[in-house]
């Protein structure tokens, strides 16, 4: 469960976010929708910590998941970013063959155990829909996958490290029409065992795959409900307007 409570952040004297307080329920997904510079991304990446290597950024109120305060002091941020795994806009596969790519995280954390890794591996490309694909050419190099190929392995990849919580920042918007309807399609599957947000400008997007929706509007959350009904029925006339495409 992913909660924040007056949350306010600063880009130096820049104040991105204002107030947000929302909660998130577990394995589920939420959609962040609008207009460019509102500050959706930026709520995104608070959740593993990435805005803090921005100089002069500062968080103030709290993020909880779990519980847990993810900002007190004192917190390993390592094991939170093990924990909240992140995709991209657009797929960064690193310059190693598809074993590689999804065993790094592994290594990383200290499994040395062949067969425990060539296993992982394996779990880890099902999960993201690539094995079948990949299976007699994973010592190939990554960059012989197509885009959407990429973007499920850098998903395997994060997969791989067993988080609870998958951030996803406009994962289609580098791709073909094919391979957005199989992102979403795995995004869909993977709710069932992932807490997983995702940042989108693509509105039948965010209707086709989320739980929730979260409006933003200058730094603002001006509206957050059921997907349906942030769609068809919204409270406020801001989100009715963005979502008829009157603005953004």
């Amino acid at each position: 469960m992913i909660e924040t409570q007056n949350v306010n952040f600063y880009y130096g004297s820049f104040q991105a976010l204002k107030d947000i307080c929302i909660y998130i329920e577990s394995k589920s997904v939420t959609a962040f929708i609008g207009p460019s510079g509102c500050g959706k991304s930026t709520f995104l990446r608070l959740f593993n910590r990435m805005n803090d290597l921005i100089d002069g950024s500062r968080l103030e109120g709290k993020c909880l998941i779990d519980g847990r305060d993810i900002y007190q002091k004192n917190s390993d941020v390592d094991a939170l970013r093990k924990e909240v795994g992140m995709v991209f806009q657009k797929p960064n596969p690193f310059p190693k063959s598809i074993f590689e790519n999804v065993a790094y995280g592994l290594r990383i954390n200290g499994i040395k155990d062949k067969n425990a890794i060539i296993q992982k591996v394996e779990e880890s490309l099902q999960a993201a829909a690539l094995w079948d694909e990949v299976k007699d050419n994973s010592k190939k190099s990554a960059f012989n996958l197509s885009g959407g190929q990429q973007q499920r392995l850098c998903i395997a990849r994060a997969l791989a490290v067993e988080p609870s919580v998958l951030l996803m920042d406009e994962p289609a918007s580098a791709l073909d029409p094919i391979s957005t309807t199989r992102i979403e399609e795995l995004i869909n599957r993977l709710k069932h065992n992932y807490t997983i947000l995702i940042v989108t400008h693509n509105m039948q997007q965010a209707a086709r795959i989320s739980d929730h929706t979260a409006f933003f509007m200058l730094g603002e959350l001006i509206e957050f409900g059921d997907t349906n009904k942030i769609f068809t029925c919204p409270d406020k006339i801001q989100t009715q307007n963005y979502v008829k495409g009157k603005f953004g």
